[in-house]
């Protein structure tokens, strides 16, 4: 008899929900459901032309065998040029690691640090896959819940009240998903003076979404902010989420030589060298034009303002206005006698041809997320499906 026992790590895990729900959307389709899935975290603008042309210059240029482990040395530059120019953070292109994909960075530093028992503390609404990766670690989560009040951001004091001997992590993302929150400089010099307290804890500030910021004056990121805790900071960022570039999976990691050399490390075993082509396309996204972002933005905000004034009108659900991203996390609340739970409120949406995902899925609870990132005449159908839903038994 086949013994179909799997190991300890994986069994202390949970597939991606968002993933989860987004399959379940096409397999909808597939089968002829009209359904709107507003489950995914994808751009739905075209990858830039000049992005397009790279690639298909290093395929016809036979840019198509291994690299560095660590990345390409031209990628590498221009990741370095990226964190000085839009993040404030002076790196060496050695301290730079390129990873296919944001996920991969986070999930590979902190395996590469984390033993059982360490805790990591991390503000909820979280994106699914920071407490899925440090369970897998053998880890614990340390969780600080955070409200629409205070626009979903942790404060100083939170963060103080949890660390304990144990902490290993700090988890930031800002701006945030599922949420959009956004920490300012404020903030974060406010967390700076509680991690001077205590030495022991690294952090990993993830600015994924940093180009898409709705608010004024530059994006703010502890490394940036406070240079002195640069040995214990690790940046990630990537190009999916401001270029359209999901699928190409490349997302890179900027910190201190030991972290990056130890991730570097595990990365060997698992994936080897991102993509070259990929690579060659992020050389081309980070170095080419950024002008197009501005009118990105500018749509992006249209859209969140018309999303987040129809949820606010429809009974029993609200957001706040989210600084960054493009997400909304919906309070519902009101619903939940009805319904019992987020989970069966997110299947009764997707009943009536709405894909969203449960606030449950975030370690949040009472309600569910929806990304805006999608045509506006087709945001308009999915808001008026949700009220429909609502009203319906």
């Amino acid at each position: 008899m086949t013994d179909t026992t799997i190991s300890n790590a994986l069994a202390r895990i949970q597939p991606s929900q968002t993933n989860a729900m987004t399959d379940r959307a096409f397999e909808l389709r597939a089968a002829g459901a009209d359904i709107i899935s507003l489950s995914v975290g994808e751009p739905d603008f075209p990858t830039p032309p000049h992005v397009i042309e790279a690639a298909t210059a290093a395929m016809l240029a036979g840019e198509t065998r291994y690299t560095a482990v660590a990345g390409t040395a031209k990628l590498r530059e221009a990741a370095a040029l990226h964190f000085q120019r839009d993040l404030g953070i002076t790196v060496a292109p050695a301290q730079v690691l390129v990873s296919t994909g944001g996920k991969q960075s986070v999930f590979l530093c902190l395996t590469a640090t984390l033993n059982p028992g360490d805790e990591v503390v991390v503000p909820a609404p979280w994106w699914v896959s920071y407490s899925e990766i440090v369970h897998f670690s053998d880890a614990e989560v340390v969780k600080v819940a955070t409200t629409p009040a205070s626009r979903f951001r942790m404060s100083a004091e939170q963060l103080e009240a949890a660390i304990t001997p144990k902490t290993r992590w700090l988890l930031l993302n800002s701006p945030g998903n599922p949420t959009g929150a956004t920490y300012s400089a404020q903030d974060l010099l406010g967390f700076a003076e509680v991690l001077r307290r205590h030495p022991r804890v690294l952090v990993m500030s993830d600015d994924i979404y940093a180009p898409l910021r709705y608010g004024q004056g530059p994006h703010a990121t502890l490394a940036a902010l406070a240079p002195d805790l640069a040995e214990r900071i690790l940046t990630i960022s990537g190009v999916s989420k401001s270029h359209a570039m999901t699928g190409f999976r490349i997302g890179v990691s900027a910190g201190p030589q030991w972290l990056i050399s130890a991730m570097t490390r595990l990365q060997s075993h698992i994936t080897g060298n991102a993509c070259t082509i990929s690579q060659a396309a992020a050389v081309a996204a980070f170095t080419g034009p950024q002008d197009f972002l501005l009118d990105w933005r500018e749509r992006f905000r249209a859209r969140r303002d018309a999303v987040v004034a129809a949820i606010n009108a429809i009974p029993g659900l609200s957001t706040p206005v989210p600084d960054g991203a493009f997400y909304c996390m919906v309070d519902a609340t009101p619903h939940m006698a009805r319904f019992g739970d987020d989970n069966a409120l997110a299947m009764h949406l997707l009943e009536h041809g709405v894909a969203v995902v449960a606030a449950s899925a975030f370690g949040g609870q009472d309600g569910f997320r929806i990304s805006f990132a999608a045509d506006d005449a087709v945001l308009q159908t999915a808001i008026a499906r949700i009220a429909k839903a609502l009203e319906s038994q």
